[in-house]
Formats: structure tokens, sequence, C-alpha cells
């Protein structure tokens, strides 16, 4: 589509953001990271070892909400960016998500005394209800992001306060759990197993996402005037889902959404077996576990400084592609130089500092890949905004988070995949598996990361557009702009 039918579409200006706004878009991230850290470290462990479900039906259970959802975030997307009030497209919908957010984290943390069956349906239904909530928000927060400004370098210091405020929010609670709420005490020897504990901590969580939700709107309300406004469209609903597929068919959102989709499953992974690592392969124990998230805050604040370092007067997509690069190569050093018999053993003195070394750079690399990635999104809205002259920021970002999703789903497949390969035991105790199975173990875990963050690295490579093509788009859409308005004036 080119010269007089091009279309037409209100670009935001290239402006450099105030620090309220900043730090509020990256303030409503804490209820997600909450959120992922619940889910992908205790949850299973909660409803299995403390209430006495089979680990593999709360799994089903868990999934089964995650499929629903898939149907539902596109919907968010969708509903967000043609929602029409005085508040904006966005504000609405963050402002609702607060209580059922933090009402559905209270509950799915206090389940009643039920059978099997209907307290299966429990989990279910309140996984499902904070999920959606959690979208709610979230969906339409990061939604803001290209809408806020198009300057190539403020989105990814916009994105750089999200993933900060996120990792910290999962962090501290992390932190909490361990420090606090969980530790083993005179009715329980393993602090994990305690469910008052939870119980609490939930409580906690569930404060803390409420207000992290509302301070974000609140500190955003501001910017509503400046904001581009919903597209009037008309239509039947199939109409509406043809134009959303051909919304998606974009080229550089589907290239992101494969590096995604081998980044985040690669992280899934290593969640998934963290704690298998942690107690077979370097046995830590006590305090090693309060160290433990206090250096991947230090490894995702290093990040929050270097992803706009890295890109200031460069491309985004060549910075993460070697970022990636970086990430895999320190992840899997330790476990490669410890099978060499190359690094400390468990129980020296420098095996936990060189390891806890390893990890803030690991994970400093790989916060600053998901920040450019989320700023490149930023980018695919915006090269789609002007080719096809449709708003469509939470449509893009809904299928940035489902890959998201899709890929912790996809982390415990392929985590269970590896120790079945590795003949791993159950029930297993620290110090009783054998050396051989945790060699195994180990090499199926250095294979699934060099394909995954490696697969991530190339993908991000192939991105088909940087700063220049980001400037080009902003003066052909000041040019047709200015058209637009000659052709108005009578």
């Amino acid at each position: 589509m080119s010269g007089a039918h091009a279309p037409v579409v209100a670009v935001p200006p290239a402006r450099k953001l105030g620090a309220r706004s900043r730090w509020s878009f990256g303030l409503g991230s804490v209820a997600y990271g909450i959120k992922d850290s619940g889910f992908a470290t205790f949850l299973l462990l909660f409803y299995n070892q403390v209430i006495g479900l089979p680990s593999g039906a709360v799994g089903l259970a868990v999934g089964a909400a995650l499929i629903i959802e898939a149907f539902v975030d596109p919907l968010v997307g969708y509903l967000s960016d043609h929602t029409h009030s005085r508040w904006g497209r966005r504000h609405p919908w963050m402002y609702a998500s607060a209580l059922p957010v933090a009402l559905g984290w209270w509950l799915l943390w206090n389940p009643p005394h039920w059978g099997q069956g209907p307290l299966l349906v429990y989990v279910f239904v309140s996984a499902l209800v904070v999920r959606v909530a959690l979208s709610m928000f979230e969906i339409p927060s990061s939604a803001l992001g290209p809408e806020l400004s198009s300057d190539y370098d403020e989105r990814t210091r916009l994105f750089s306060y999200r993933y900060l405020f996120g990792w910290g929010g999962g962090l501290a609670m992390l932190f909490l759990a361990y420090s606090v709420f969980l530790r083993p005490d005179s009715t329980h020897a393993n602090g994990l197993t305690n469910g008052d504990g939870y119980r609490l901590m939930a409580t906690l969580a569930a404060v803390l996402m409420a207000v992290s939700i509302i301070a974000s709107s609140i500190g955003l309300h501001h910017e509503i005037g400046r904001l581009p406004p919903a597209t009037r469209t008309a239509g039947t609903l199939r109409d509406h889902f043809t134009m959303f597929g051909r919304t998606i068919a974009n080229k550089g959102f589907l290239i992101l959404m494969a590096a995604g989709l081998c980044a985040y499953t690669a992280q899934g992974v290593s969640f998934a077996l963290s704690n298998y690592n942690y107690q077979f392969v370097w046995r830590l124990a006590g305090n090693d576990y309060v160290l433990l998230p206090i250096a991947l805050m230090v490894g995702a604040t290093i990040a929050f400084f270097i992803a706009p370092l890295l890109t200031r007067g460069g491309n985004k997509a060549g910075a993460a592609a070697w970022l990636s690069v970086v990430n895999v190569v320190f992840f899997i050093a330790p476990y490669a130089l410890r099978l060499m018999g190359m690094f400390p053993a468990p129980g020296t003195p420098l095996m936990l500092p060189l390891l806890l070394g390893d990890w803030v750079i690991n994970t400093a690399c790989c916060v600053a890949t998901f920040i450019l990635g989320a700023a490149m999104l930023a980018d695919v809205v915006e090269e789609s905004e002007v080719r096809t002259g449709r708003r469509a920021e939470g449509v893009f970002y809904a299928g940035g988070f489902f890959v998201q999703k899709l890929c912790g789903g996809l982390g415990i497949f392929f985590a269970g995949l590896i120790l079945q390969l590795a003949s791993f035991p159950q029930q297993a105790a620290p110090g009783a598996v054998s050396g051989a199975t945790i060699d195994r173990m180990t090499l199926c875990l250095i294979g699934a990361m060099a394909l995954f963050y490696g697969g991530g690295a190339v993908f991000y490579a192939l991105f088909p557009f940087g700063r220049a093509e980001h400037e080009a788009r902003l003066r052909q859409a000041a040019v047709r702009i200015d058209s637009a308005m000659e052709g108005a004036i009578p």
C-alpha cells in the first residue's frame, strides 16, 4: 500500500518519559513476577507435598487452565485495543484487574478441605482466575509501551524497568519464602511443607499484587490524554478474527515469537530442574538458598543498566543474539567443567562463590535478552500499524504473553523428559543418587540449553528491521499525516 492510499495512523511522539511514567510502567510487573515465582517454584510442591494431591493430576489441572487462557488472552488483547472510555483503552482493564488478581491468588493457596476430585476442580478454577485476571492487567499495561513513545532507545529503557520490577517482585517473594515463611521450625523439619507458611505468604503476596497494579495504573493515569485513541471498526466477529489473523501474520512478529519460544522454553527447563540441580548436583544447604535470590537479583539489576547501553546507537536484534550466546556459555560452563573434573567439588570453599558469580552473569544476559525482545515487539507493533493502518498493540502483546506461558509448560515437559532419560529415581535423597545418573542429567541439560538458547540467538539475528528502518517509518508516517492534514484543509 503506498501513495495517497496508504493508511494513516497516529504515531506517538518520539519523546523521553519522566521518571514517574518509567517507574510506574515498571511497577505493575511486580504482580506478574510474584505470580511466576509462585507457579514455577512452589505451586506443584504445595498441592503435592502439603495438600496431598497427586503431582500429575495437579499438573493436568494447571495445564487445563493454561489451555483455556490460550483463547482468553487474544480476546483480552482485542477488547483492550477497541475499548472506548474517558480513561482511554487500557486503564479500565488495568484498574478492574486488581481485586480479582488478589482474591484469586489468596484462594489458590487457601484450598478447602474437600475430596480429591472437587479439590482438583478448585485448583483449576482458582488458577484460571489468577491467570485471566492478571492478563487483564499485563496485556493492556504492556501494550502501553509502544504508545508512550516511538523513540527507539526509550522503548528499551521502558521495558528494562518492567523486567527489573518483575524479577524483583518474584525474587523478593522467593527470598521471603526461604528466609521467613518456609524456614524449618519445631514442627516442620522441612520448612517447604509448612502449610501455614504458604498461607501467610499468599496473603502478603495478594496485597502486594493489588497494590502494585493500582499504583502502576494511577502513576500512568496522567498519560491517558497523550495516548492514541481506539480505532472505531465495524464488522462481524468473523471479520474481526480474520483481521486478527492478518495482523499477526507478520514476519517480524513470527520471528520474534520463534526466538521467544526457544528462549523461554530454555528458561522453563532451567526453572523446572533448578531444585534438582541445587540439591543433587551442587549439594546446596541452609543459607545457600537465601543467597540464591540475592545473586539472581544482582543479575537482573545489571540487565536493567546494560540492555539500554548495548543498543545505544545500534540495533536491538544483534545485541539480543550476542547476549543469548553469552547467556548459554555461562549457563553450561559450570556443568561442563564439573563433568571434566575442573570445577570445585560440592562443599569446597570456592564452589558457591564461583556458582553465584556465574549465575549473576547468566541472569544478567538472560534478562537483558528478554528486555530487548519486549522492546523489539514494540517495533513490530509500530511497523504493523504504519503498514496496515490498524492499532493492535493489545493483540501483539497477548501473543507474546501466550508464548511465555506456553513455554512454562514446555519447560516442565522437557525437564520431565530429561529426568526420564537420566533414569532419575523418585523420592531421592541428596547424596543417594549415583554419579552416573547425575552425569546423564547434566549432559541432557547441557544439550537442551545449547539447543534452545542457541535457537533463540539464531532467530534474534534474523529479526528483519532495526534502528534505520524504525527511523524511516517515522519519517514516512510524518509525511502521510502532513498530507492527510493538507487534504483536509478546504
